[in-house]
């Protein structure tokens, strides 16, 4: 699976990120980790950005690009890959797309998380507080001040790739001020229906399987042989009941005859007799 996330800064990215790590073995391809990583070892890449994401600009794309295109050559690759806070603009896209065509690599989909600004801005604030009310250092690119500076900046550059994307049917969004549990659902259930999410076949599930279906194949001739005794079963006593039924009713018309026969007999020569009589009187 080979994703990325695309919403205004403090949308979520970075957690539904890590909970799609978790669930489906990804990889989170964080630009803005990799850059503040860069930052705090102070190398080269890290001093030249260190100004720029201070002030809330967008770091060269030569320098991002490159970042990602060593990323991608890595073997623990393989699963696949979430790009968070990457691309930003129309151009670092289409070179983007570029470099996933020269690797032979697709691009499974863009999952925008929408959100309302003056929402972000109190989340931010609200986030920034907690941190300094535990001691915590705040990062130099997480106050109110750079992320109003950054969603302007977000407004201009970033938003037109909700409608490149959505040219190249690769977009699917998603109502980023639900709670955090709403978000990571409807992310799995978007991912599965448009088949992205691949099942993982477990190798200790297999033999199980295996057994199961085996089972199933030698139940089933199994199953038909009893249901052909219990059919012949069923015919031989139907013929039994039926040869029991007409032995009855013959036996019962038999009867009937031979009370007809007593019956009619001495009838007969009582009325004889009297007749006999009547007629000597």
């Amino acid at each position: 699976m080979r994703l990325i996330l695309l919403g205004p800064p403090g949308a979520g990215k970075g957690t539904q990120a890590q909970r799609l790590v978790h669930k489906h073995d990804l990889i989170q391809l964080s630009t803005g980790e990799m850059l503040r990583a860069a930052v705090a070892a102070q190398t080269p890449v890290g001093l030249q950005a260190k100004d720029i994401m201070a002030s809330g600009s967008l770091v060269p794309d030569e320098i991002v690009i490159g970042i990602i295109s060593d990323r991608l050559d890595q073997p623990d690759m393989k699963n696949g890959f979430i790009l968070d806070g990457f691309p930003r603009t129309v151009p670092q896209a289409a070179a983007l797309d570029e470099l996933l065509k020269k690797k032979h690599i697709k691009l499974d989909a863009v999952i925008e998380l929408r959100v309302n600004e003056s929402a972000l801005l109190d989340r931010v604030e609200n986030r920034v507080a907690e941190m300094r009310a535990r001691g915590e250092e705040v990062r130099i690119d997480d106050t109110p001040e750079v992320l109003s500076k950054r969603l302007a900046s977000y407004r201009t550059l970033t938003e037109p790739l909700i409608h490149y994307y959505s040219e190249r049917r690769k977009l699917l969004t998603v109502d980023g001020m639900m709670t955090i549990e709403h978000v990571t659902r409807e992310i799995n259930r978007i991912l599965s229906a448009i088949g992205a999410v691949e099942p993982k076949a477990s190798k200790a599930a297999a033999p199980a399987r295996q057994a199961k279906a085996g089972a199933r194949k030698t139940a089933k001739p199994a199953g038909k042989k009893a249901a052909k005794t219990a059919r012949k079963a069923a015919k031989s006593a139907q013929k039994a009941a039926k040869a029991a039924s007409r032995g009855a009713k013959k036996a019962k018309k038999a009867t009937k005859k031979t009370a007809k026969k007593v019956v009619k007999k001495p009838a007969k020569k009582a009325v004889k007799k009297v007749t006999k009589k009547r007629a000597k009187r």
